[in-house]
């Protein structure tokens, strides 16, 4: 296999934003995550794929630390936007909320190889599982609550009786299996297929609402 080395990025005008530039920055780490993993991401990696100097990356986050623990603050934050506008688009009806939960997990803000790798390599090594745990723990609670909630609203609504933790938990844990899947396939299959196969977990749960009419 052909290993191709990372194109840096062209430098942008001097006169950037400090906000441009640390979004830059945090681009460039999910980028360079995804292509050496979280121990092997340096900052001079980053620097030369934003296309800037190993100075100015210190400059804004001061330490390799720093900078993934912003990383991670971004892309958890963005993924929190992403659910909940999806969500609050939705209407009331529960099912009408876990379809746009599902579809939320698969929209190209969040479901890029970039980012799929980047939130891959946060959860496999363990000495970022700390930092993970202390910057999503709340969000990732919250999102399980809501996905609970609705859970909970599909028996109240449409008359099931499953336990509504373990109805969330496996529909996590199916959405996470195909995002991994995406990950780390030879040939993975495509987006479409991915949301394909959530929707038929969704009909084993709730064939009323999700079955194969």
């Amino acid at each position: 296999m052909t290993v191709h080395q990372p194109e840096a990025a062209v430098p942008l005008p001097r006169t950037q934003s400090r906000d441009a530039r640390r979004s830059q920055l945090i681009e460039a780490t999910i980028a360079t995550l995804a292509e050496r993993g979280f121990s092997r991401t340096t900052l001079t990696d980053v620097a030369r794929r934003a296309g800037l100097s190993h100075g100015l990356v210190l400059f804004h986050f001061q330490s390799k630390d720093n900078l993934l623990a912003e990383t991670l603050d971004f892309l958890s934050a963005e993924y929190r936007t992403n659910w909940q506008a999806a969500l609050a688009a939705a209407g009331l009806a529960p099912e009408a909320q876990l379809s746009a939960l599902v579809m939320a997990d698969f929209s190209p803000t969040v479901c890029t190889p970039d980012r799929l790798a980047s939130w891959c390599a946060f959860w496999g090594e363990s000495q970022s599982r700390p930092l993970y745990q202390t910057r999503c723990g709340a969000n990732d609670e919250h999102y399980n609550q809501t996905l609970e909630g609705i859970c909970s609203q599909m028996n109240s609504v449409h008359g099931y009786t499953h336990d509504p933790a373990r109805s969330a938990r496996l529909i996590r844990i199916l959405i996470e299996g195909v995002w991994l899947d995406m990950m780390t396939l030879v040939q993975p299959y495509a987006v479409q297929e991915a949301i394909d196969t959530v929707f038929a977990g969704l009909g084993a749960l709730y064939p009323r609402q999700f079955g194969p009419q």
